[in-house]
């Protein structure tokens, strides 16, 4: 690697690294600010405070923003570069603009790199850290009660079997107005209702209370009744938590085995998984892309300076934020492809970088 390579990739992480540090200690100050009276209510030292809340709280930003930062630091160090002249004077001495960008691409390959690491593994650990402080010291006294309650609820046991419930209490582990329903080649085999369902702890099975067992065979219908009955199905209470937290907790391994089980189930609610999963992949090479852009905008040399490589950064950032966004409701709530919508801002600002490059390359 040539000096001017180590020049520029110094510059590239120092400016990078100081953004981050900085940006986080002011957040830490906000927020430290805004929650001192539930940490004093909670009544913890320092010391576990810093370990299970900022321990999450501190990866949790720094995820969210990290390509901002890296865009950022790109378009303030090159400007910066381009005000002294010094983009002019490495490519008049004959380094092409393909090879300018050598160093943008090896610092934010690394970045990436970085970044894949932190979504599959160490962000949803710092999730379940944050989340579970927040729970137990935040919100604890908030009228908005973290438990949940899935109504209407349905779900697939195997590839013949469904089940439903009306309502669940995921705190007492009981519901009402169950049913289960098996077919064979399309045709009702067997159905169960029962009035009430709970989860027994001592015999680790459901209970259910007032239920009816028809069995359909031949054109004949039988009828078997019950004041209880204790059985052992292939759901736990866990499964019927409605937690859309759930995934953001899950490393991606873990992660990938609930997508499995809710596809089997037929579970509504699997897009948003599946965009968690994708999104895992897709954010971290947008660190990529977004340097690319910030290097080919910023390092010509225009009146107003670095304020206007900024302003047209902080511009395409919220344009990439947005697009990102959109496309995520629209694929929780409509018919888009999870895996479009995870990828549909990087499809669209990788055509941007290819036309800045282009222009910038002339």
């Amino acid at each position: 690697m040539k000096k001017i390579d180590s020049y520029i990739l110094k510059k590239y992480l120092t400016t990078f690294f100081f953004c981050l540090i900085l940006f986080t200690a002011i957040v830490v100050v906000i927020d430290i600010s805004e929650k001192t009276d539930d940490f004093v209510k909670s009544k913890l030292p320092a010391s576990k405070i810093i370990t299970d809340y900022y321990f999450g709280l501190v990866p949790r930003i720094d995820a969210m923003l990290f390509p901002l930062f890296v865009f950022i630091a790109v378009i303030f160090f090159t400007a910066k570069m381009a005000e002294r002249s010094e983009v002019i004077a490495i490519l008049s001495s004959g380094v092409s603009f393909r090879r300018f960008l050598f160093p943008y691409w090896v610092g934010s390959v690394f970045l990436a790199g970085i970044l894949w690491l932190v979504y599959q593994f160490v962000l949803p650990r710092a999730n379940a850290i944050w989340g579970t402080f927040e729970a137990k010291y935040v919100d604890y006294y908030s009228p908005a009660d973290a438990r949940s309650f899935p109504q209407n609820y349905y779900f697939r046991l195997d590839s013949n079997s469904y089940a439903g419930i009306k309502y669940y209490d995921t705190t007492t582990k009981t519901g009402s107005n169950f049913f289960i329903q098996k077919f064979q080649h399309n045709q009702l085999q067997y159905n169960l209702r029962a009035e009430n369902i709970s989860w027994d702890t001592a015999a680790k099975k459901w209970k259910m209370n007032s239920v009816m067992e028809r069995f359909f065979k031949n054109d004949k219908e039988s009828v078997v009744r019950h004041a209880t009955l204790l059985m052992n199905y292939n759901f736990k209470p866990v499964d019927l938590r409605k937690d859309e937290y759930l995934k953001d907790r899950l490393p991606t391994p873990e992660l990938k085995e609930l997508i499995r089980k809710e596809e089997m189930r037929g579970s509504e609610g699997i897009n948003s998984l599946l965009v968690e999963r994708y999104n895992r992949d897709a954010i971290p090479v947008s660190v990529i892309i977004l340097s690319m852009i910030g290097a080919t905008l910023a390092s010509r040399k225009v009146r107003g300076g670095s304020g206007f490589h900024l302003a047209v950064g902080v511009i395409l950032s919220v344009l990439y934020i947005l697009f990102g966004r959109f496309s995520l409701v629209f694929a929780t709530k409509g018919n888009f492809t999870p895996f479009l919508a995870a990828w549909v801002p990087n499809i669209i600002f990788g055509l941007f970088a290819y036309y800045f490059y282009r222009r910038a390359a002339r």
